[in-house]
């Protein structure tokens, strides 16, 4: 690693430092990694990161806020895209349309 440390990403602090292999601010208390551009990686329930386009599974029912209709356990969710936010998965389920999803609740299918 190089002799100078990277300013926070989070509040632009100069004041950085290392500890094991992670990168730590004292003025906001933000850790990151060594390398990372500071942009959130979305992961799904089991950690595998998401992208934008990829394939996802449904690991629990969900209700549907406003309906009586629910996401069933093994809904297959096609081209999703990431946003910011508390639900942080645009999608279209199959039968119900377009909504947001939680990533905690998704696993990431291999192609």
């Amino acid at each position: 690693m190089s002799d100078t440390l990277p300013p926070c990403p989070a509040c632009s602090s100069a004041f950085t430092y290392q500890v094991d292999a992670l990168l730590n601010c004292p003025e906001c208390g933000h850790e990151w990694a060594p390398g990372e551009d500071g942009a959130e990686v979305i992961r799904d329930a089991v950690g595998n990161p998401l992208a934008d386009g990829d394939t996802v599974t449904v690991i629990k029912d969900l209700k549907v806020k406003g309906s009586s209709t629910v996401v069933k356990v093994g809904t297959k969710v096609r081209n999703i895209r990431l946003v910011g936010g508390d639900h942080d998965i645009d999608c279209k389920i199959p039968g119900i349309g377009p909504m947001g999803l939680k990533s905690q609740f998704v696993k990431k299918v291999s192609d």
